[in-house]
């Protein structure tokens, strides 16, 4: 099982962290270990300072493909979700300035918090759907998936020319504006629409 997950999706994310809007999309990996479920809590890691909430769609594939067409690739998923791309932004900084893969900073053990799961079929459109973020109460990241630089089925296109795309992989397909860091005793919640579909603390 794979966890791809893609950067700079939402102009404003990229404009808020001063980084280009890129032309083709931009990916990294996760491994399993990083997955946090069942509203299990996030445990704060020793080795960075600033670690940031990143408020993400979520796509899980349910059928074998490899080099779909983007007029095919709906047919791959049949739920989206919601999850959390935590990140250690400091060595995500010092990643960034000396040319060095992101993995250090995105796929650490928990690093991938994910709610419940949803029929897709619940919605007339997923190119069109609000999501929300809020800490201790307060809505901090506030997104529409008709602002995507690269649409889901796009995505899906793309990635799956370089990946065998497998039942159960799930694609982080980016995060709005809005993203900061977490403290202990920080309690999360996540919704697409008015649907709670994430809720946990951070220890």
């Amino acid at each position: 099982m794979k966890i791809i997950c893609i950067g700079r999706n939402y102009i404003a994310h990229a404009k808020e962290l001063n980084n280009p809007v890129p032309d083709v999309p931009i990916f990294f990996l996760k491994p399993d270990s990083s997955i946090l479920k069942n509203n299990k809590p996030f445990f704060l890691p020793d080795f960075s300072q600033e670690i940031h909430y990143e408020l993400e769609i979520v796509v899980k594939i349910d059928r074998l493909g490899k080099s779909i067409p983007a007029r095919f690739a709906s047919r791959y998923f049949s739920e989206i979700g919601v999850g959390i791309d935590f990140t250690a932004r400091d060595l995500q900084r010092e990643c960034t300035q000396n040319g060095l893969p992101w993995e250090i900073s995105k796929s650490f053990d928990g690093s991938a918090a994910l709610g419940k799961f949803i029929e897709k079929k619940k919605f007339e459109n997923i190119q069109n759907l609000s999501f929300k973020l809020e800490v201790n109460g307060r809505i901090v990241q506030k997104g529409n998936t008709a602002d995507m630089v690269f649409p889901v089925d796009e995505l899906i296109s793309y990635l799956s020319r370089f990946f065998t795309l497998k039942t159960g992989d799930l694609i982080f397909t980016g995060t709005p504006e809005g993203v900061g860091p977490v403290k202990r005793g920080d309690h999360l919640k996540a919704y697409i629409e008015d649907e709670l579909l994430l809720d946990f603390y951070v220890k």
